[in-house]
């Protein structure tokens, strides 16, 4: 089992975002920008590109709704999307909001108060519409 399924079925606590009966969004506990939120599927599926169009493309709409939110919340001028699928084997989309290219680098992961990760997951959630 990997850890977002852990996170999932509620056995490690996250900042949650959102979920429908497929999807699943939460912050990322060591973000490289404010408001960094990924999003996964419930189903454990390692690489992306394996999931069948028709799910990959919910799960896009999926992300998307979270991104529109994201916007709402953090100021930035867009919200990128990245896949890496390296670090853990189960398919998720990283959103984070962007003021410039430099705001997607990987190396630049910040640790926020929990009091923080708390305000800004409730602001977020609160702008999801699904």
């Amino acid at each position: 089992m990997t850890i977002f399924s852990r996170i999932i079925k509620g056995e490690i606590p996250c900042y949650k975002i959102a979920e429908n009966d497929e999807f699943f969004a939460f912050l990322d506990i060591n973000p490289i920008q404010k408001g960094h939120t990924l999003v996964v599927p419930k189903e454990e599926i390692d690489y992306i590109f394996a999931m069948d169009d028709a799910k990959l493309g919910r799960f896009n709409a999926f992300a998307k709704r979270i991104a529109l939110a994201i916007e709402k919340v953090i100021p930035c001028k867009k919200v990128g999307m990245a896949v890496v699928g390296i670090e853990v084997p189960h398919a998720h989309i990283h959103l984070v909001p962007l003021n410039g290219v430099g705001d997607m680098s990987f190396e630049n992961k910040m640790t926020l108060p929990k009091e923080e990760m708390e305000d800004i997951a409730a602001k977020i959630s609160a702008n999801v519409v699904l």
